[in-house]
């Protein structure tokens, strides 16, 4: 190299030169202030001298391919010092052709140290993936150590459990202490937790004062409550902060792989709802993530979403039961009951999918659904002459709504023709009851519109005169579980007839459900209730059957002669 450029190099680079077989025959100042050698101690060595181990065999078989190839390479590349420290440079490697032959006569490289830089990088690496505060893997950094924990776990058949911890009583030290404080209790907690679990363990900060392990090996449930034990035993232990023993607990829910056999995403939802659980049992517990109930929830969120879109898809449909005065043969009104004429299924009744619809939002679009379609129906058959009164069940979160009142004055505005005394609300007992005073509020604010109500279920919850004084609905339905038996069981018989008679001495009208045979209807009459429905008289049927159904009743022989017999008495 001309001199004046080796200069030029020598001032801005770390600069040497090799032989063809990486033999050093020349190094400049940067190259041993660098590297931590002299001139003399390089000088005839080959470069392998400076190797770091942190490069691979293909690596550098890579770069003398190329660079014997008569191609310039670059790259970064981290040597050893004298001392043993490391240092990266990025490096230029120049072949340099003789001029007659062509060929090859030695190699030049020229380095800049960027030692610093890649320093920098790795702090920027190392905090996007950790908590700077505690130094532990934060959420970005753990969602990669559990993917690979996992894989692990599938591959070798090995158990891993994901907990998740809460401190119960840190926002007492933050509040009272300052933040400064719970900066430090935050410290202290992730110090023992990495002091407690073993070396393959994963401890990490999610936010606040909330942390994951991940615990690898596990065996079983004896071994996973030991651990967890220990865990909560380490940090209820005092902590000195300031001068001040401080107390805090904490709360973990855990969830064991695969038995619980999700992502990993889906593995730290499942321990923060345990943790949750943990948390309402009281502290310094831990809760095992119940996989089965979870499966239940699933299904019943499943089925409620496929109700929603039933509704949606006008797949939803009423039946109408009968409701029919025995001693006379006169049909007196009609029960809508609900059916879901299902595309694959058929029609399903509403026992296998109301009940896990009742206790979420979608039972009140339902619940006004059906009397809006009640309403319609009963519009209809009056145009035809028909005029028979029809009940509906009210679920309780519909009913209790505080607004349940004003949403069906709206409903009732939008079928004007019909006469709001057409329409029979039905409550059961045990709604009746939970809130009475709203309940009663509710009844008397609805029966000044004109509608009428039943109280279903009677006898099954807590039945009681007081009760059934504040509570003035029209009528009282006997339930059928009562019914079904009063030929062979004496204790439903007396039930039955206790029930009549309350209903009778209140001055309400009484219906029993459930009939299922003549007999029934007879002993029924005997105990002075003479309205009943039941698959005896008629199962629900869809509307266009039921003034083909009226036309052709006829009241049973034995029923018409009890009537007589009652009438010439």
């Amino acid at each position: 190299m001309d001199e004046k450029y080796r200069r030029a190099v020598d001032a801005a680079a770390i600069f040497s030169e090799t032989d063809l077989t990486g033999r050093i025959t020349h190094v400049n100042d940067q190259f041993c202030a660098i590297s931590g050698y002299s001139r003399e101690e390089l000088l005839g060595q080959n470069h392998r001298m400076l190797n770091s181990g942190m490069h691979s065999a293909e690596f550098f078989v890579g770069m003398w391919r190329t660079i014997a190839s008569g191609n310039v390479w670059k790259g970064e590349i981290c040597n050893r010092t004298k001392d043993g420290s490391l240092y990266w440079v990025e490096s230029t490697m120049v072949p340099v052709l003789d001029k007659a032959t062509g060929r090859i006569e030695r190699y030049l490289s020229i380095r800049f140290d960027i030692s610093e830089k890649r320093q920098l990088l790795h702090s920027l690496q190392w905090r996007v993936g950790h908590d700077v505060l505690t130094g532990l893997p934060n959420r970005a950094f753990l969602s990669d150590l559990l993917d690979q924990a996992l894989e692990f776990s599938r591959q070798e058949g090995i158990p891993l459990a994901v907990c998740m911890l809460d401190l119960d009583g840190f926002k007492a030290v933050n509040d009272g202490y300052g933040h400064a404080s719970g900066d430090l209790l935050l410290v202290e907690v992730a110090k023992r937790l990495r002091g407690i679990v073993r070396g393959e363990d994963v401890v990490a900060r999610l936010a606040g004062d909330e942390f994951v392990l991940v615990l690898r090996y596990v065996r079983d449930l004896p071994e996973l409550r030991a651990a967890l034990n220990r865990v909560l035993e380490a940090i209820s232990a005092p902590y000195s902060l300031s001068g001040k023993d401080i107390n805090v607990f904490a709360s973990i829910g855990v969830t064991l792989f695969p038995h619980d056999h999700e992502d990993a995403e889906t593995l730290l939802r499942h321990a923060d709802q345990a943790m949750y659980v943990a948390k309402q049992s009281g502290r310094k517990r831990f809760h095992l993530f119940d996989v089965s109930r979870d499966r239940e929830v699933k299904a019943t969120h499943q089925t409620v979403e496929r109700v929603r879109q039933a509704l949606a898809a006008d797949e939803l449909r009423l039946h109408y039961q009968p409701k029919v005065n025995m001693r006379h043969g006169e049909v007196v009104g009609f029960e809508a009951l609900l059916r879901w004429e299902h595309p694959q299924q058929g029609i399903v009744p509403a026992r296998a999918f109301l009940p896990l619809v009742e206790e979420t939002d979608l039972i009140i679009d339902i619940g006004e659904w059906v009397m809006d379609q009640v309403l319609t129906q009963l519009d209809q058959w009056q145009q035809a002459g028909h005029d028979w009164p029809v009940s509906i069940n009210i679920a309780a979160r519909h009913f209790q709504r505080a607004d349940f009142v004003e949403r069906l004055k709206k409903v009732l505005a939008r079928h004007a023709r019909v006469a709001p005394q057409r329409l029979d609300l039905e409550i059961v007992e045990s709604v009746a009851i939970e809130n009475i005073q709203h309940v009663s509020d509710c009844l008397q604010a609805c029966q000044a519109l004109g509608v009428q109500f039943s109280l279903g279920d009677f006898g099954t919850g807590y039945s009681s005169l007081s009760y059934l004084k504040r509570l003035r609905t029209q009528t009282i339905k006997v339930d059928k579980s009562f019914v079904r038996d009063i030929l062979q069981d004496g204790d439903d018989l007396a039930l039955t007839t206790a029930i009549i008679g309350l209903a009778r001495a209140f001055g309400r009208q009484v219906i029993a459900e459930g009939l299922e045979s003549v007999e029934h209807g007879e002993l029924l009459m005997r105990l002075g209730c003479d309205v009943a429905q039941g698959y005896f008289i008629a199962r629900p049927m869809p509307p266009a059957e039921v003034p083909g159904w009226v036309a052709g009743f006829v009241v049973p022989l034995k029923w018409r002669v009890l009537d007589q017999t009652a009438s010439g008495a």
